[in-house]
Protein backbone atom coordinates (compact mmCIF):
# COMPACT_ATOMS: atom_id res chain seq x y z
CA UNK A 1 0.00 0.00 0.00
CA UNK A 2 2.94 2.56 0.67
CA UNK A 3 4.30 1.75 -2.69
CA UNK A 4 1.38 2.53 -4.57
CA UNK A 5 1.08 6.38 -2.65
CA UNK A 6 5.27 6.68 -3.58
CA UNK A 7 3.86 6.07 -6.93
CA UNK A 8 0.71 8.06 -6.87
CA UNK A 9 3.23 11.17 -5.55
CA UNK A 10 5.78 10.58 -8.33
CA UNK A 11 3.07 10.56 -10.84
CA UNK A 12 1.52 13.94 -9.44
CA UNK A 13 4.83 14.88 -9.55
CA UNK A 14 5.49 14.21 -13.11
CA UNK A 15 2.30 15.87 -13.98
CA UNK A 16 3.09 18.96 -12.10
CA UNK A 17 6.77 19.75 -13.28
CA UNK A 18 5.24 18.54 -16.98
CA UNK A 19 2.38 21.67 -16.28
CA UNK A 20 5.03 23.92 -14.96
CA UNK A 21 7.18 23.27 -17.81
CA UNK A 22 4.28 23.82 -20.29
CA UNK A 23 2.72 26.87 -18.12
CA UNK A 24 6.11 28.67 -18.44
CA UNK A 25 6.54 27.72 -22.20
CA UNK A 26 3.96 29.56 -23.00
CA UNK A 27 4.54 32.46 -20.79
CA UNK A 28 7.82 32.96 -22.85
CA UNK A 29 6.03 32.55 -25.82
CA UNK A 30 2.56 33.15 -25.55
CA UNK A 31 0.11 32.15 -28.39
CA UNK A 32 -2.84 34.81 -28.70
CA UNK A 33 -5.79 35.07 -30.77
CA UNK A 34 -7.78 37.79 -31.85
CA UNK A 35 -11.89 37.20 -31.51
CA UNK A 36 -12.36 35.22 -34.77
CA UNK A 37 -9.60 32.45 -33.66
CA UNK A 38 -8.85 32.03 -36.78
CA UNK A 39 -5.27 33.31 -36.45
CA UNK A 40 -3.34 31.67 -33.49
CA UNK A 41 -0.07 33.55 -33.36
CA UNK A 42 2.96 32.49 -31.15
CA UNK A 43 4.24 36.47 -29.86
CA UNK A 44 7.48 36.96 -28.23
CA UNK A 45 5.57 38.52 -25.15
CA UNK A 46 2.77 40.51 -24.17
CA UNK A 47 2.98 43.87 -22.10
CA UNK A 48 0.78 46.20 -20.47
CA UNK A 49 0.82 49.64 -18.36
CA UNK A 50 -0.91 52.16 -17.19
CA UNK A 51 2.31 54.02 -17.60
CA UNK A 52 3.24 56.67 -20.11
CA UNK A 53 7.27 56.66 -18.95
CA UNK A 54 6.74 52.24 -19.28
CA UNK A 55 4.71 52.39 -22.56
CA UNK A 56 7.57 54.80 -24.39
CA UNK A 57 10.13 52.53 -22.80
CA UNK A 58 8.68 49.30 -23.97
CA UNK A 59 8.77 50.98 -27.68
CA UNK A 60 12.25 52.03 -27.01
CA UNK A 61 13.19 48.43 -25.95
CA UNK A 62 11.95 47.12 -29.02
CA UNK A 63 13.85 49.44 -31.27
CA UNK A 64 17.33 48.58 -29.67
CA UNK A 65 16.30 44.79 -29.73
CA UNK A 66 14.50 44.94 -33.25
CA UNK A 67 11.43 43.48 -32.02
CA UNK A 68 8.23 44.14 -33.83
CA UNK A 69 4.84 45.50 -31.58
CA UNK A 70 1.44 45.22 -32.46
CA UNK A 71 -0.96 47.29 -30.04
CA UNK A 72 -4.33 45.56 -28.97
CA UNK A 73 -7.41 46.59 -27.21
CA UNK A 74 -10.43 44.84 -27.25
CA UNK A 75 -8.90 42.77 -30.09
CA UNK A 76 -11.75 42.16 -31.51
CA UNK A 77 -10.56 43.13 -35.13
CA UNK A 78 -10.61 39.61 -36.85
CA UNK A 79 -8.00 40.55 -39.59
CA UNK A 80 -4.45 40.24 -37.40
CA UNK A 81 -4.37 43.77 -37.15
CA UNK A 82 -3.30 43.13 -33.52
CA UNK A 83 -1.30 40.17 -34.28
CA UNK A 84 2.21 39.42 -35.32
CA UNK A 85 4.10 36.44 -34.84
CA UNK A 86 7.47 36.67 -32.52
CA UNK A 87 6.34 40.12 -32.51
CA UNK A 88 5.61 42.22 -28.83
CA UNK A 89 1.67 42.28 -28.18
CA UNK A 90 1.60 45.90 -26.34
CA UNK A 91 -2.09 45.61 -24.79
CA UNK A 92 -3.69 49.06 -23.79
CA UNK A 93 -6.53 47.95 -21.81
CA UNK A 94 -4.75 49.15 -18.69
CA UNK A 95 -4.23 52.69 -19.82
CA UNK A 96 -7.45 53.42 -19.53
CA UNK A 97 -7.53 57.12 -17.19
CA UNK A 98 -10.14 59.67 -18.10
CA UNK A 99 -7.70 62.95 -18.01
CA UNK A 100 -10.29 66.17 -18.58
CA UNK A 101 -13.24 66.75 -19.39
CA UNK A 102 -13.80 70.39 -20.78
CA UNK A 103 -18.00 70.71 -19.97
CA UNK A 104 -18.69 73.96 -22.09
CA UNK A 105 -16.88 72.76 -24.59
CA UNK A 106 -18.32 69.81 -25.06
CA UNK A 107 -14.59 67.82 -25.55
CA UNK A 108 -12.98 65.16 -23.15
CA UNK A 109 -9.39 64.08 -22.95
CA UNK A 110 -9.13 60.13 -22.45
CA UNK A 111 -6.10 58.12 -22.39
CA UNK A 112 -6.69 55.53 -25.54
CA UNK A 113 -6.87 52.35 -23.10
CA UNK A 114 -10.54 53.72 -21.86
CA UNK A 115 -13.58 52.61 -23.47
CA UNK A 116 -16.67 54.02 -24.52
CA UNK A 117 -18.80 52.57 -21.65
CA UNK A 118 -16.10 54.08 -19.06
CA UNK A 119 -16.50 57.66 -20.86
CA UNK A 120 -20.52 57.18 -21.06
CA UNK A 121 -20.85 56.91 -17.39
CA UNK A 122 -17.98 59.85 -16.58
CA UNK A 123 -20.40 62.03 -18.56
CA UNK A 124 -23.54 60.94 -18.27
CA UNK A 125 -24.26 62.88 -15.01
CA UNK A 126 -22.71 66.33 -16.94
CA UNK A 127 -26.15 65.37 -19.56
CA UNK A 128 -23.09 64.69 -22.27
CA UNK A 129 -23.31 62.06 -24.85
CA UNK A 130 -20.82 60.64 -27.49
CA UNK A 131 -20.81 62.05 -31.21
CA UNK A 132 -19.88 58.58 -32.53
CA UNK A 133 -19.19 54.85 -31.30
CA UNK A 134 -20.16 51.73 -32.77
CA UNK A 135 -23.31 50.35 -31.31
CA UNK A 136 -21.98 48.87 -28.55
CA UNK A 137 -19.75 50.47 -26.11
CA UNK A 138 -17.08 47.53 -25.36
CA UNK A 139 -14.58 48.67 -27.12
CA UNK A 140 -11.73 51.04 -26.46
CA UNK A 141 -11.32 54.27 -28.08
CA UNK A 142 -7.27 53.67 -29.64
CA UNK A 143 -8.91 50.57 -31.42
CA UNK A 144 -11.84 52.46 -32.54
CA UNK A 145 -9.99 55.05 -33.78
CA UNK A 146 -7.80 52.52 -35.28
CA UNK A 147 -10.23 51.67 -37.36
CA UNK A 148 -12.03 54.75 -37.76
CA UNK A 149 -15.45 53.53 -36.30
CA UNK A 150 -19.13 54.95 -37.29
CA UNK A 151 -22.12 54.10 -35.83
CA UNK A 152 -26.36 54.56 -35.73
CA UNK A 153 -26.30 58.73 -35.75
CA UNK A 154 -26.75 60.09 -39.28
CA UNK A 155 -25.54 63.50 -38.69
CA UNK A 156 -22.38 62.58 -37.17
CA UNK A 157 -20.54 59.68 -38.95
CA UNK A 158 -17.22 58.29 -39.03
CA UNK A 159 -15.15 58.75 -35.76
CA UNK A 160 -12.44 60.49 -37.30
CA UNK A 161 -14.64 63.64 -37.85
CA UNK A 162 -15.15 63.90 -34.56
CA UNK A 163 -11.22 63.34 -33.22
CA UNK A 164 -9.76 67.11 -32.00
CA UNK A 165 -6.45 65.74 -31.34
CA UNK A 166 -4.38 63.13 -29.74
CA UNK A 167 -0.69 62.27 -28.30
CA UNK A 168 0.84 60.05 -30.75
CA UNK A 169 4.33 57.80 -29.68
CA UNK A 170 5.57 56.69 -32.89
CA UNK A 171 8.33 54.31 -33.90
CA UNK A 172 11.60 56.33 -32.77
CA UNK A 173 10.17 56.94 -29.04
CA UNK A 174 8.88 60.52 -30.05
CA UNK A 175 5.46 61.60 -28.91
CA UNK A 176 3.91 64.02 -31.20
CA UNK A 177 0.56 66.50 -30.84
CA UNK A 178 -1.38 65.83 -33.84
CA UNK A 179 -4.17 67.46 -35.31
CA UNK A 180 -5.87 68.70 -38.06
CA UNK A 181 -3.35 71.69 -38.23
CA UNK A 182 -0.23 69.88 -36.77
CA UNK A 183 1.06 66.75 -38.12
CA UNK A 184 -2.15 66.63 -40.44
CA UNK A 185 -0.79 63.48 -42.72
CA UNK A 186 -0.59 61.73 -39.26
CA UNK A 187 -3.90 62.81 -38.28
CA UNK A 188 -5.22 61.31 -42.13
CA UNK A 189 -3.10 57.97 -41.84
CA UNK A 190 -3.59 57.28 -37.91
CA UNK A 191 -7.51 57.37 -38.15
CA UNK A 192 -8.13 54.06 -39.87
CA UNK A 193 -4.21 53.28 -39.56
CA UNK A 194 -4.26 50.02 -37.82
CA UNK A 195 -1.79 50.27 -35.23
CA UNK A 196 1.16 50.90 -38.07
CA UNK A 197 2.21 54.42 -37.64
CA UNK A 198 2.50 54.43 -33.55
CA UNK A 199 1.02 54.03 -30.28
CA UNK A 200 -2.38 56.62 -29.28
CA UNK A 201 -1.54 57.37 -25.97
CA UNK A 202 -4.44 60.37 -24.98
CA UNK A 203 -7.15 61.73 -27.76
CA UNK A 204 -9.56 64.52 -27.72
CA UNK A 205 -13.05 64.07 -28.60
CA UNK A 206 -15.93 66.02 -29.24
CA UNK A 207 -18.91 65.32 -27.00
CA UNK A 208 -22.73 66.48 -27.72
CA UNK A 209 -25.48 66.92 -25.19
CA UNK A 210 -27.81 63.89 -24.46
CA UNK A 211 -31.09 64.00 -25.76
CA UNK A 212 -34.49 62.04 -25.29
CA UNK A 213 -35.20 60.08 -28.48
CA UNK A 214 -39.12 58.68 -29.42
CA UNK A 215 -38.25 55.50 -31.34
CA UNK A 216 -40.58 54.30 -34.28
CA UNK A 217 -40.16 51.03 -36.32
CA UNK A 218 -41.89 49.96 -39.14
CA UNK A 219 -41.74 47.34 -41.57
CA UNK A 220 -40.14 48.06 -45.47
CA UNK A 221 -39.71 46.35 -48.37
CA UNK A 222 -35.83 46.45 -49.67
CA UNK A 223 -36.61 47.94 -53.02
CA UNK A 224 -38.31 51.16 -51.03
CA UNK A 225 -35.75 51.09 -48.22
CA UNK A 226 -33.53 53.62 -50.28
CA UNK A 227 -36.49 55.95 -51.24
CA UNK A 228 -37.95 55.79 -47.34
CA UNK A 229 -34.61 56.81 -45.93
CA UNK A 230 -34.17 59.71 -48.16
CA UNK A 231 -37.80 61.15 -47.95
CA UNK A 232 -38.65 59.79 -44.17
CA UNK A 233 -34.98 60.07 -42.75
CA UNK A 234 -32.69 61.61 -44.20
CA UNK A 235 -34.53 64.87 -44.88
CA UNK A 236 -36.13 65.21 -41.31
CA UNK A 237 -34.10 66.79 -39.02
CA UNK A 238 -35.31 65.60 -35.92
CA UNK A 239 -34.43 62.45 -36.61
CA UNK A 240 -30.80 61.70 -35.52
CA UNK A 241 -30.14 57.53 -35.46
CA UNK A 242 -31.21 55.38 -37.64
CA UNK A 243 -31.14 50.92 -37.76
CA UNK A 244 -32.77 48.81 -40.15
CA UNK A 245 -32.42 45.03 -40.51
CA UNK A 246 -32.53 43.00 -43.56
CA UNK A 247 -33.80 39.13 -43.28
CA UNK A 248 -31.67 36.42 -43.94
CA UNK A 249 -34.92 33.74 -43.10
CA UNK A 250 -35.26 31.39 -46.08
CA UNK A 251 -38.75 32.70 -45.92
CA UNK A 252 -38.34 36.54 -46.28
CA UNK A 253 -34.81 36.15 -47.55
CA UNK A 254 -33.12 40.23 -48.75
CA UNK A 255 -36.26 41.06 -49.22
CA UNK A 256 -38.10 41.75 -45.41
CA UNK A 257 -36.77 44.82 -43.58
CA UNK A 258 -37.58 46.66 -40.70
CA UNK A 259 -36.10 50.12 -39.64
CA UNK A 260 -35.78 51.51 -36.49
CA UNK A 261 -35.36 56.00 -36.09
CA UNK A 262 -34.59 57.68 -33.36
CA UNK A 263 -36.46 61.38 -32.93
CA UNK A 264 -35.92 64.26 -31.15
CA UNK A 265 -39.00 64.11 -28.30
CA UNK A 266 -40.77 67.48 -28.22
CA UNK A 267 -40.89 67.16 -24.62
CA UNK A 268 -36.87 67.14 -23.99
CA UNK A 269 -37.83 68.03 -19.86
CA UNK A 270 -38.31 64.19 -19.31
CA UNK A 271 -34.78 63.17 -20.02
CA UNK A 272 -34.10 62.68 -16.80
CA UNK A 273 -36.37 60.09 -16.47
CA UNK A 274 -34.59 58.41 -18.67
CA UNK A 275 -30.99 58.92 -18.25
CA UNK A 276 -30.28 56.03 -15.88
CA UNK A 277 -27.84 54.25 -18.17
CA UNK A 278 -28.97 50.68 -18.92
CA UNK A 279 -27.87 47.50 -18.24
CA UNK A 280 -28.12 43.79 -20.07
CA UNK A 281 -30.75 42.05 -18.14
CA UNK A 282 -32.26 39.56 -20.87
CA UNK A 283 -29.67 38.11 -21.95
CA UNK A 284 -31.15 33.98 -22.17
CA UNK A 285 -34.04 35.10 -24.60
CA UNK A 286 -32.11 36.51 -27.71
CA UNK A 287 -29.20 33.94 -27.12
CA UNK A 288 -31.16 30.94 -27.15
CA UNK A 289 -33.19 32.19 -30.66
CA UNK A 290 -29.76 33.28 -32.17
CA UNK A 291 -28.62 29.87 -31.17
CA UNK A 292 -31.45 28.52 -33.10
CA UNK A 293 -30.83 30.33 -36.33
CA UNK A 294 -27.18 28.83 -36.70
CA UNK A 295 -28.95 25.35 -36.90
CA UNK A 296 -31.39 24.94 -39.50
CA UNK A 297 -33.63 27.31 -41.74
CA UNK A 298 -36.60 26.80 -39.45
CA UNK A 299 -34.78 28.52 -36.54
CA UNK A 300 -33.24 31.42 -39.14
CA UNK A 301 -37.57 32.38 -39.64
CA UNK A 302 -38.30 31.88 -36.05
CA UNK A 303 -35.17 34.05 -35.37
CA UNK A 304 -36.59 36.94 -37.87
CA UNK A 305 -39.94 36.63 -36.86
CA UNK A 306 -39.06 37.20 -32.88
CA UNK A 307 -36.75 40.37 -33.72
CA UNK A 308 -39.63 41.91 -35.82
CA UNK A 309 -41.64 41.50 -33.09
CA UNK A 310 -39.44 43.08 -30.12
CA UNK A 311 -39.07 46.01 -32.63
CA UNK A 312 -42.55 46.49 -32.73
CA UNK A 313 -43.15 46.10 -29.14
CA UNK A 314 -40.42 48.97 -28.19
CA UNK A 315 -42.02 51.45 -31.02
CA UNK A 316 -43.14 55.10 -29.27
CA UNK A 317 -41.11 54.30 -26.25
CA UNK A 318 -38.57 56.95 -25.63
CA UNK A 319 -34.62 56.07 -24.64
CA UNK A 320 -31.99 58.45 -23.81
CA UNK A 321 -28.96 58.97 -26.59
CA UNK A 322 -26.69 57.29 -24.15
CA UNK A 323 -28.96 54.75 -24.14
CA UNK A 324 -29.48 53.96 -28.13
CA UNK A 325 -25.28 54.11 -27.88
CA UNK A 326 -24.73 50.87 -25.43
CA UNK A 327 -26.62 48.11 -27.21
CA UNK A 328 -26.61 44.72 -25.86
CA UNK A 329 -23.87 42.25 -26.55
CA UNK A 330 -23.29 39.38 -24.27
CA UNK A 331 -26.64 37.25 -25.97
CA UNK A 332 -24.00 37.28 -29.00
CA UNK A 333 -21.32 35.21 -26.99
CA UNK A 334 -20.57 31.85 -28.77
CA UNK A 335 -18.19 29.48 -28.02
CA UNK A 336 -17.76 26.18 -30.09
CA UNK A 337 -14.56 23.50 -30.55
CA UNK A 338 -15.10 23.74 -34.50
CA UNK A 339 -16.84 26.74 -35.39
CA UNK A 340 -16.28 30.54 -34.86
CA UNK A 341 -18.43 34.05 -35.56
CA UNK A 342 -16.93 36.47 -38.27
CA UNK A 343 -17.91 39.92 -39.78
CA UNK A 344 -18.35 41.35 -42.79
CA UNK A 345 -19.45 45.16 -43.67
CA UNK A 346 -20.09 46.58 -47.08
CA UNK A 347 -20.51 49.64 -47.56
CA UNK A 348 -23.06 50.62 -51.10
CA UNK A 349 -23.71 54.06 -52.27
CA UNK A 350 -27.40 54.89 -50.97
CA UNK A 351 -28.52 54.95 -54.97
CA UNK A 352 -27.10 51.21 -55.43
CA UNK A 353 -28.67 49.90 -52.57
CA UNK A 354 -31.47 47.60 -54.29
CA UNK A 355 -29.65 46.58 -57.21
CA UNK A 356 -26.71 45.32 -54.72
CA UNK A 357 -29.13 43.67 -52.92
CA UNK A 358 -30.95 41.77 -55.95
CA UNK A 359 -27.36 40.91 -57.30
CA UNK A 360 -26.44 39.61 -53.62
CA UNK A 361 -29.38 37.30 -53.20
CA UNK A 362 -28.44 36.03 -56.84
CA UNK A 363 -24.93 35.55 -55.09
CA UNK A 364 -26.12 33.32 -52.34
CA UNK A 365 -29.04 31.61 -53.09
CA UNK A 366 -26.85 28.72 -54.24
CA UNK A 367 -24.47 28.71 -51.29
CA UNK A 368 -25.98 26.38 -49.43
CA UNK A 369 -22.57 25.97 -46.64
CA UNK A 370 -22.75 29.52 -45.91
CA UNK A 371 -24.86 30.22 -42.47
CA UNK A 372 -24.83 33.85 -42.67
CA UNK A 373 -27.04 34.88 -39.17
CA UNK A 374 -27.75 38.36 -39.19
CA UNK A 375 -27.36 41.51 -41.48
CA UNK A 376 -28.16 45.31 -39.63
CA UNK A 377 -27.92 48.13 -41.91
CA UNK A 378 -26.77 51.81 -41.06
CA UNK A 379 -26.07 54.58 -43.39
CA UNK A 380 -22.71 56.38 -43.51
CA UNK A 381 -22.35 59.97 -44.46
CA UNK A 382 -19.61 60.82 -47.29
CA UNK A 383 -15.95 61.58 -45.68
CA UNK A 384 -12.71 61.36 -47.17
CA UNK A 385 -10.06 62.99 -44.05
CA UNK A 386 -8.58 58.89 -43.36
CA UNK A 387 -6.21 58.03 -46.38
CA UNK A 388 -8.13 54.11 -45.87
CA UNK A 389 -11.41 56.13 -45.69
CA UNK A 390 -14.55 53.51 -46.64
CA UNK A 391 -16.75 56.41 -47.07
CA UNK A 392 -16.08 57.80 -50.39
CA UNK A 393 -19.73 58.64 -50.81
CA UNK A 394 -22.82 58.72 -48.75
CA UNK A 395 -22.99 54.83 -47.99
CA UNK A 396 -25.45 52.19 -46.46
CA UNK A 397 -23.03 49.75 -44.26
CA UNK A 398 -24.38 46.28 -44.24
CA UNK A 399 -22.74 44.54 -41.57
CA UNK A 400 -22.69 40.92 -41.38
CA UNK A 401 -22.94 38.15 -38.81
CA UNK A 402 -21.53 34.86 -40.29
CA UNK A 403 -21.49 31.41 -38.47
CA UNK A 404 -18.57 28.83 -40.15
CA UNK A 405 -16.34 25.96 -39.16
CA UNK A 406 -12.67 26.36 -38.52
CA UNK A 407 -11.70 23.87 -40.98
CA UNK A 408 -9.07 24.24 -43.56
CA UNK A 409 -12.05 23.40 -46.16
CA UNK A 410 -14.73 25.67 -44.25
CA UNK A 411 -11.88 28.46 -43.76
CA UNK A 412 -11.75 28.00 -47.81
CA UNK A 413 -15.80 27.99 -48.75
CA UNK A 414 -16.19 31.46 -46.62
CA UNK A 415 -13.53 32.77 -48.04
CA UNK A 416 -14.71 32.11 -51.74
CA UNK A 417 -18.16 33.38 -51.20
CA UNK A 418 -16.78 36.35 -49.15
CA UNK A 419 -15.15 37.50 -52.43
CA UNK A 420 -17.97 36.80 -54.23
CA UNK A 421 -20.01 39.36 -52.10
CA UNK A 422 -17.21 41.56 -52.85
CA UNK A 423 -16.82 41.45 -56.34
CA UNK A 424 -20.48 42.30 -55.99
CA UNK A 425 -19.71 45.35 -53.77
CA UNK A 426 -17.27 46.74 -56.17
CA UNK A 427 -19.61 46.38 -59.30
CA UNK A 428 -21.91 48.85 -57.31
CA UNK A 429 -19.29 51.06 -56.57
CA UNK A 430 -19.47 49.95 -52.80
CA UNK A 431 -16.15 48.98 -49.86
CA UNK A 432 -15.35 46.59 -47.56
CA UNK A 433 -14.45 47.31 -44.12
CA UNK A 434 -10.76 46.13 -43.24
CA UNK A 435 -10.73 44.88 -39.63
CA UNK A 436 -11.63 41.26 -41.02
CA UNK A 437 -10.18 37.95 -41.94
CA UNK A 438 -7.83 38.46 -44.81
CA UNK A 439 -10.36 36.89 -46.93
CA UNK A 440 -10.24 39.32 -49.72
CA UNK A 441 -7.44 40.04 -52.82
CA UNK A 442 -5.04 42.22 -53.20
CA UNK A 443 -6.72 43.83 -56.34
CA UNK A 444 -9.94 43.76 -54.26
CA UNK A 445 -7.95 45.57 -51.60
CA UNK A 446 -6.49 48.11 -54.09
CA UNK A 447 -9.71 48.78 -56.04
CA UNK A 448 -11.84 49.36 -52.85
CA UNK A 449 -9.18 51.26 -51.64
CA UNK A 450 -7.37 53.41 -54.08
CA UNK A 451 -5.04 54.76 -51.87
CA UNK A 452 -3.51 51.90 -50.53
CA UNK A 453 -0.09 52.14 -52.31
CA UNK A 454 -0.03 55.82 -50.36
CA UNK A 455 -1.19 54.16 -47.44
CA UNK A 456 1.33 51.81 -47.38
CA UNK A 457 4.32 54.37 -48.72
CA UNK A 458 3.47 56.71 -45.55
CA UNK A 459 4.03 53.63 -43.54
CA UNK A 460 7.24 53.47 -45.25
CA UNK A 461 8.38 56.87 -44.43
CA UNK A 462 7.62 56.98 -40.77
CA UNK A 463 8.01 53.66 -39.63
CA UNK A 464 10.98 52.65 -42.30
CA UNK A 465 12.26 49.77 -39.74
CA UNK A 466 8.48 48.59 -39.66
CA UNK A 467 8.42 48.67 -35.80
CA UNK A 468 4.91 48.61 -35.71
CA UNK A 469 3.58 45.36 -37.68
CA UNK A 470 0.59 43.27 -38.09
CA UNK A 471 -1.06 40.57 -40.24
CA UNK A 472 -2.85 43.03 -41.97
CA UNK A 473 -0.16 44.88 -43.09
CA UNK A 474 2.49 41.30 -43.73
CA UNK A 475 0.03 39.53 -45.92
CA UNK A 476 -0.95 43.35 -48.41
CA UNK A 477 2.08 45.43 -48.49
CA UNK A 478 3.73 43.32 -50.95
Amino acid sequence: MLRIRYLVIILYAVIFAVSLTNFQSQLASPIVEDRGRLLPVTMKSVKSSDSEIEIRSIVRAASRHDDKISIAGMQHSQGGQTLYPGGILLDMKQYNKIIELDEKNKLITVQSGVTWADIQSYINPYGLALKVSQSQNIFTVGGSMSVNVHGRDIRNHSLIETVESFRLLNAQGQILQVSRDKHTELFNLVNGGYGLFGVILDVTLQLTEDELYQVKTESVSYDEYSSYFTNNVLQKDDVKMHLARISVAPDSYLTEMYVTDYSTSDDQSQLGNYTTLKRESIIAIPKFFLGLSRINEWGKNLFWTTQEKYSKRIDDTYISRNNVMRSETMFMDYESASNTEVLQEYFVPVNQYTAFIDDLRNTLKHEKDFNLLNITVRYVGKNEEAVMSYAKDDMFALVMLINQGTSKESIETTGRVIRNMIDVTLKHDGTYYLPYYQYPTNEQLNKAYPRTKEFFEMKEKYDPDERFMNLFYEEYHK
